[in-house]
């Protein structure tokens, strides 16, 4: 009863903090709540289990993998922000450049779709994980309700209604967030004070090991998302709003994995969806219903996210004649034909797939920037690498089975 205590006072000292107006209001921090909300959108309620069970021990390093290699695509799309988006539009960089930044722009619209369909399935899980309704029909059904309040909203409201939604689901995210990781510290420093932490084997090896570090992508993106609020932040903003979303999201995602990588057995662990909340009952009993708390908060917000994302690049790719109202309404037919057609871990190997298109796209118009540039030609290969990578990870990312 004292431990749960101690999480909830944890959860609510964060919370009071980032409620207070010197910090909802600091113009850089509000910058990072979008690319935030993003990229810890769904990572640390899948990535934990999944992980685990796929790798056994190896699963820090594996996190480690993930958020480096985000970075080095963060690292390109800062670079193709600092070359000016306009003056790629202008075409300062060549026909080649404006073509590459078009179709990679569509790409990101579409990838957005899915992971909105992800994120809200995710959400229609968790909110009914504790209840009576625990079944799958009842949440899809719920997941497609979700749908259409936020198409609501956003057709209603617009983009500044979205976002202070957003940052009240981003602020209570991190505050639970703050909870688990202490309940997870006291847990894994009371394991190892009783000689008691597992090293369990990793059940994958060689190339479905790889492959499914691949469709994993997803669990780690949204920092792109930075790139696409020029019309309210300027872009030295938005470079480090990126830089510093990666950095929070790395450091939550390492603590966390490094905690539960070594305190639960193989037969505690589930590769369901919401199987991270028999393994927090392990842990203390108030940290399911944090986590479901966390659920709603991290999946609404990042889908909020998203959603505002792709209304805004579906406007300007189709020069208007799309308006971010009837883009949000195909994000929710396509988003709810997605729910009642595939399953969770198949929406998260689609959505992986689209972000390494975009991604691979914004590798290689980096590396058409760096040529024009005459930066270089490490620079201009190593951005020819990553596209390549982009396009292998979009081939062979495989879905958890």
């Amino acid at each position: 009863m004292t431990f749960d205590l101690i999480i909830a006072l944890a959860t609510a000292c964060v919370a009071f903090v980032l409620s207070k107006r010197s910090v909802a209001h600091f113009p850089l921090w509000r910058a990072v709540v979008t690319p935030l909300a993003s990229i810890i959108g769904s990572g640390f309620l899948l990535l934990g289990p999944i992980l685990n069970i796929g790798y056994g021990g190896y699963a820090p390093l594996i996190m480690i993998a993930l958020c480096f290699v985000a970075f080095l695509f963060g690292g390109v799309i800062r670079f193709n922000m600092a070359a000016g988006e306009q003056a790629i539009q202008n075409g300062d960089y060549g026909a080649l450049a404006i073509r590459i930044e078009t179709l990679s722009s569509w790409a990101l619209a579409f990838a957005y779709i899915i992971s909105v369909s992800y994120y809200l399935n995710l959400l229609g899980a968790f909110a009914l994980s504790l209840t009576p309704f625990n079944s799958d029909l009842d949440a899809k059904l719920l997941t497609t309700g979700v749908f259409f309040i936020i198409v609501f909203v956003g057709w209603s409201r617009g983009f500044k209604s979205l976002e202070k939604m957003e940052y009240v689901s981003v602020s209570l995210k991190l505050a639970i967030i703050a909870g688990l990781l202490i309940g997870l510290m006291a847990h894994f420093g009371h394991r190892a004070l009783d000689d008691a932490l597992i090293f369990n084997p990793p059940k994958l090896d060689g190339w479905s090991a790889l492959t499914l570090a691949f469709g994993l992508l997803i669990t780690v993106q949204g920092f792109e998302t930075s790139r696409y609020l020029g019309s309210e932040y300027d872009a030295q903003t938005r470079i480090k709003s990126m830089r510093l979303a990666q950095w929070l999201s790395t450091a939550i995602y390492l603590v966390y994995i490094l905690l539960i990588s070594y305190v639960f057995r193989p037969d505690q662990m589930s590769s369901s969806e919401t199987g991270i909340i028999n393994m927090m009952q392990i842990v203390a009993p108030i940290l399911p219903f944090l986590l479901v708390a966390a659920a709603l908060a991290s999946q609404f917000s990042a889908a909020v996210a998203d959603t505002s994302g792709s209304g805004g690049l579906f406007a300007q790719l189709s020069r208007n004649r799309i308006t971010e109202r009837q883009a949000y309404l195909l994000l929710a037919v396509i988003g709810v034909a997605l729910t009642w057609s595939a399953n969770i871990y198949a929406i998260v190997n689609y959505a992986s797939r689209g972000f390494a298109i975009y991604y691979g796209l914004q590798a290689a118009l980096g590396a058409v920037i760096a040529a024009r540039q005459n930066t270089g030609w490490q620079r201009v290969g190593f951005y020819g690498l990553l596209a390549t990578l982009g396009a292998v990870i979009a081939l062979f990312g495989q879905p958890v089975e």
